[in-house]
């Protein structure tokens, strides 16, 4: 049974190897610096994350860790709790699309105090470090580089005869591809992909593919509604089509790999971040293969920029805010650690990790590394930081609008209407 909340034990009350699995409270250490870590993830993201705090705590024995593993929104709903009650995690998860905003709430302690004494980030490189940079504070701490992607079922390819999708595949290719490999598959409740209208991520490169953004430097939307007709238009045909994941299929996304429409086998395509291949290889049959998300031109730019896969962040209310930061440096400096992640949290920001690691990559984890070179020469400039209110904007207004016109609850000059209107009263834009 798939649990959506695991709690770890990493210390000194601990099994005998180092470990302790626990629902309940956690005992407090009167001889130890107990650090809380939360994060969501797979099964296989929380294997690999108590890995390296067993290991942390082996060099560090006057340490202990209580990490918990949270799935969909409720984390957010935890991490809504936690600045509530000035009780947040010492040491919790973001997303590129969520520094910004929960930085400026308050939520995260700035790191610049502990930056180089405790925090060895120099090797990264100053622009990969602006990743996490919000008005001139260091927020958070990357930990590996990611880009979108489109991912695609090879043995289902191979089995109908069909060439997948490659980095210069054109919009109007893609919906043309996924309308015939619903056909060709020939499944009951199986099409060729998702509805996308949904992912604000993969609207973000559709925008920067055509020389909009989705947020301006000011915090307001980067577009109007006639770019959001467009796109919604574009996805509204496809699965009038049949090139999409139904409606009801659709929802159960939660922006977790367990609910994409690719891992739960209803469609032979996905699209996602790069480095959640290892974690959708685990889930799905058929083995995986990994391209850029389509563009609108083929010589035309791909809207795709480099950015932390996630980001580890110390919660502002932390009395251990040193200790924490020791515990970031160690999960992306220490080699050791590096081995046991692997790139399932994205390809490493230290060059001594990614070299070490690069000999036991397994082919999958290798496709992922080969998936970030290939972009080396097709990214563009990291647009602005996403404002405060964006993860409203996401999962308040995007999804839900998406959700209202895939059901026929609205039309697509409705639903851009609301996308804009109702998205732009969310953001909170800089005085």
């Amino acid at each position: 049974m798939r649990m959506n909340r695991r709690s770890f034990m990493i210390g000194a009350a601990g099994t005998a190897a180092g470990l302790a699995f626990t629902g309940g409270a956690m005992p407090a250490f009167a001889d130890a610096t107990q650090l809380r870590a939360m994060w969501w993830g797979s099964p296989d993201r929380g294997k690999r994350t108590v890995a390296v705090a067993e290991l942390f705590h082996g060099k560090n024995p006057d340490i202990s860790v209580v990490g918990e593993s949270i799935s969909g929104d409720g984390y957010w709903a935890k991490l809504a709790t936690g600045m509530a009650s000035q009780n947040i995690a010492d040491v919790f998860q973001l997303e590129p699309s969520s520094i910004a905003d929960y930085s400026r709430r308050g939520a995260c302690m700035a790191l610049d105090q502990f930056v180089p004494s405790t925090l060895n980030v120099d090797s990264f490189g100053k622009d990969v470090l602006k990743l996490t940079t919000v008005d001139n504070k260091l927020y958070g701490i990357g930990l590996g580089l990611n880009s979108f992607s489109l991912f695609y079922d090879e043995d289902m390819f191979k089995k109908t005869g069909l060439t997948p999708p490659g980095p210069t595949t054109t919009w109007t290719e893609y919906a043309d591809l996924a309308v015939e490999m619903t056909k060709a598959a020939g499944k009951r409740a199986y099409w060729g992909g998702p509805y996308g209208a949904r992912y604000q991520y993969v609207f973000d490169a559709w925008l920067r593919q055509r020389g909009k953004m989705l947020y301006t430097d000011e915090g307001g939307l980067g577009f109007a509604v006639d770019d959001a007709k467009e796109w919604y238009t574009y996805w509204e045909d496809l699965r009038k089509r049949g090139g999409t994941v139904s409606a009801d299929v659709q929802t159960l996304d939660q922006s977790v790999i367990e609910s994409n429409c690719l891992a739960l086998g209803k469609a032979a395509m996905g699209m996602t971040y790069s480095n959640q291949l290892v974690g959708y290889q685990l889930v799905v049959k058929g083995k995986l293969g990994i391209t850029m998300l389509p563009r609108e031109k083929k010589d035309g730019p791909s809207g795709h920029y480099y950015r932390p896969a996630l980001i580890w962040s110390v919660g502002a209310t932390s009395k251990n805010g040193e200790t924490a930061a020791k515990f970031i440096n160690f999960f992306v400096n220490d080699v050791d650690a590096g081995k046991i992640l692997g790139v399932e949290r994205g390809v490493p920001m230290s060059p001594a990790v990614r070299q070490a690691i690069l000999p036991q990559l397994n082919p999958v984890e290798q496709l992922t590394v080969k998936y970030v070179e290939l972009l080396k020469d097709q990214v563009g400039d990291y647009p602005p930081p996403a404002p405060m209110g964006s993860g409203e904007f996401d999962q308040n207004v995007m999804r839900p609008v998406a959700d209202q016109l895939a059901f026929g609850k609205i039309t697509v000059a409705e639903a851009a209407q609301k996308l804009v209107e109702e998205g732009g009263a969310k953001l909170k834009r800089k005085s």
